[in-house]
């Protein structure tokens, strides 16, 4: 099994509906697809697996020493501003040897909000 030092966890708030899942999931193939050798999992804050920590294990588990946590979160409320920075303190505690970078939400990146609009004007 190839392993890599780096890994990605593409985070959402969660949702019992199957079909939520989708996009999230669509992404992390992207990823695969785009960077082989990359770590990629998906979490979610509530109503559904994996959660942060579950999916952080996975990701060391593979041999990732590095993770960038992604909030695929297009508004920034509580949960981006306050519940996550909590959830990655605690994962850095609990893993003094391993980096935890903890991207912006998605929603705040002018790439992201060019793409939105793009296809509001198509």
């Amino acid at each position: 099994m190839e392993t890599s030092s780096s890994g990605i966890v593409l985070f959402g708030h969660g949702s019992r509906d199957p079909l939520w899942h989708l996009p999230i999931r669509a992404v992390a193939q992207r990823i695969v697809e785009q960077s082989t050798g990359v770590l990629v999992q998906c979490a979610y804050l509530e109503l559904t697996q994996p959660d942060l920590p579950t999916a952080t294990l996975s990701l060391l588990n593979a041999g990732a020493k590095h993770i960038t946590v992604v909030p695929l979160f297009l508004g920034v409320g509580k949960h981006a501003r306050e519940d996550l920075p909590v959830l990655v303190d605690a994962l850095r505690l609990q893993y003094p040897d391993v980096t935890f970078t903890l991207q912006c939400a998605v929603g705040e990146d002018p790439r992201l909000i060019d793409q939105l609009a793009q296809i509001a004007l198509s």
